[in-house]
């Protein structure tokens, strides 16, 4: 910076020492000292007049104008102006030249010809008549703020740029066609977010402004969004620090800006883009609205896209899920609205759309289930989520399931159960049985579905691979289970009462105590039989019947023998 400031004031020296006359004001500029003349700049700046009229001191040799805009550079090239000395003007120097110029008063009502209206030629003439000079004057005005937009000179820029970017989208003059995607990429976000604000309100396609977005998140995001390798992030991991921050900062207006059209997006850019806004901590409002997109085109996407969203830049932990669990559930809920639109029943058919996520989700769990952090309840959370009428066949479920058991080998037969309690045994292919019924991971009561079903099949005489209907199989299951267990209950009775009897055929009644004890428990005995009594509403002796007076005592009917 100091070379920089000494060279300019040495390339002052040449040309102000040329005038043969004595420097009679020093003026500073932030490092730099200029020693010029003062009647030179008096002639083009209104502002030095006022400031050397305004000055107390009788003979004012030093001034400062360090807020001049665009710093020393810039001075030299407005005292060269005033001292006529040429000097180049150029799409990088322009909005600069023109704000100091303002700074200065170096306009027309002061003097004609003067530095104001010679900038404003240029930016009409030559640096706004193209895309590329446009973006460049543009750039230039960052630094150039609040001033620069005081005098319009961004919103002219914004304007030009948007309409010929528009021109281009439609027709091409260059090849590749998204070529002005790429010039946006030197702006900052708050000017790109100008621009395509302006596109919109002239009616631009989503897919061209998609093609703008995605191509400026790529370069402005790179590590992020494009490096899938971790090698980027691991330097500057503290999602606090000024770098982050900025990045945040510019995702959150990237997705601001997305434009109405689901589909606009590739699904890939907006898993990468839901990624990048957990890393980096964005607020809830840019999570959800990029989990609202994904979830909209879901069926078109693929395991590795629910793999970015899943995993932290290095690979080598899990995020938390909980966006993907908001995902599926949003699709699914839409699936069961679109269903009772259709008057159609969600439980017994669906879309084809959910079958084919609900295949992907399966082969989605079976890649994350060998995470030693992942829980059982995060594991069942996600495959609930999927309907049960999504999964004609259960393989790829139980798949993900032994490679979770397998990678859990600590897991007792309680949460083996858990795990397994997602998945229906019934809907396993023969394949899948016969490897279940040898999965020694397993808990028993799956291994037995397994096994039952075959021998089911075997007894009807039908061909292992014929398929069989689930629901009937299922339900002889829980009549045959049902059996079982009433069958073991009178077996356990029935032993209690041979135990008693053989009790009291050993027992002796020694004592009066005893003896009114098994009276005591006969006597209850006969008063349960004692309730069975038919004749206890109502006799059968028709003696005491008068003649002619019907029974009006309605006898109980007897379905069984109580002899």
């Amino acid at each position: 910076m100091a070379n920089r400031f000494s060279l300019a004031m040495e390339r002052t020296g040449q040309w102000v020492f040329s005038q043969e006359i004595s420097t009679d004001i020093i003026v500073e500029v932030g490092e730099a000292n200029f020693c010029l003349h003062k009647f030179m700049l008096v002639a083009k700046s209104n502002h030095i007049r006022k400031v050397i009229l305004d000055s107390k001191e009788t003979d004012l040799t030093r001034i400062n104008l360090s807020d001049i805009p665009g710093g020393p550079e810039i001075f030299e090239k407005a005292a060269k102006f005033c001292y006529g000395v040429n000097f180049e003007i150029t799409v990088h120097n322009v909005a600069a030249l023109r704000c100091a110029a303002e700074y200065l008063q170096m306009t027309d009502k002061y003097c004609d010809g003067n530095l104001a209206g010679r900038t404003e030629d240029f930016m009409s003439q030559v640096a706004l008549t193209t895309l590329s000079g446009a973006l460049v004057v543009l750039k230039s005005c960052e630094d150039l703020l609040p001033m620069a937009d005081d005098l319009g000179i961004v919103q002219r820029c914004v304007e030009i740029a948007t309409a010929k970017a528009c021109v281009e989208a439609n027709f091409p003059s260059r090849s590749p066609p998204n070529w002005w995607t790429e010039e946006l990429t030197i702006l900052d976000i708050t000017f790109v977010e100008r621009i395509i604000a302006s596109m919109k309100a002239r009616g631009a396609k989503g897919l061209t402004l998609a093609s703008a977005i995605i191509t400026y998140t790529e370069r402005s995001l790179r590590d992020l969004v494009r490096d899938h390798s971790g090698n980027g992030v691991r330097s500057l991991d503290s999602a606090e620090s000024d770098v982050r921050l900025r990045q945040r900062d510019i995702l959150e207006t990237i997705v601001a800006l997305l434009p109405l059209e689901k589909s606009a997006f590739p699904i890939n850019f907006l898993c990468c883009l839901l990624r990048t806004a957990i890393f980096l901590r964005a607020e809830g409002r840019c999570k959800s609205e990029l989990e609202k997109r994904v979830s909209v085109i879901l069926e078109h996407v693929t395991v590795d896209d629910l793999l970015v969203l899943s995993f932290t830049y290095d690979g080598e932990r899990l995020f938390d899920l909980e966006s993907v669990r908001k995902i599926i559930s949003g699709f699914v809920e839409r699936e069961k609205s679109v269903a009772v639109f259709n008057a159609g029943d969600f439980k017994e058919v669906c879309s084809t759309a959910m079958l084919r996520v609900g295949k992907t989700i399966d082969a989605y769990l079976g890649e994350i289930a060998t995470y030693a952090d992942l829980s059982i309840s995060k594991f069942n959370g996600i495959a609930n989520l999927v309907p049960k009428a999504a999964r004609k066949v259960d393989d790829d479920l139980y798949r993900a399931i032994d490679i979770y058991l397998k990678a859990h080998p600590n897991l007792d037969e309680i949460e083996r159960e858990k795990v397994c309690s997602v998945m229906d045994p019934l809907k396993l292919s023969y394949e899948a049985r016969v490897h279940a019924s040898q999965n020694k991971r397993l808990p028993v009561q799956i291994v037995l579905h397994a096994l039952y079903y075959d021998q089911l099949k075997l007894r009807s005489g039908e061909d292992d691979h014929n398929t069989v209907d689930a629901i009937t199989t299922r339900n002889q299951v829980q009549v045959d289970t049902s059996l079982v267990k009433e069958n073991e209950e009178l077996r356990t009775e029935l032993l209690k009462m041979k135990m008693y009897i053989q009790d009291i055929k050993k027992g002796e009644p020694t004592s009066s105590k005893s003896s009114a004890k098994k009276t005591t428990f006969f006597s209850s005995m006969s008063k349960t039989l004692g309730k069975l009594n038919p004749f206890k509403h109502g006799s059968k002796d028709t003696l005491n019947i008068e003649d002619g007076m019907p029974d009006l005592t309605k006898p109980r009917r007897r379905r069984f023998s109580i002899s």
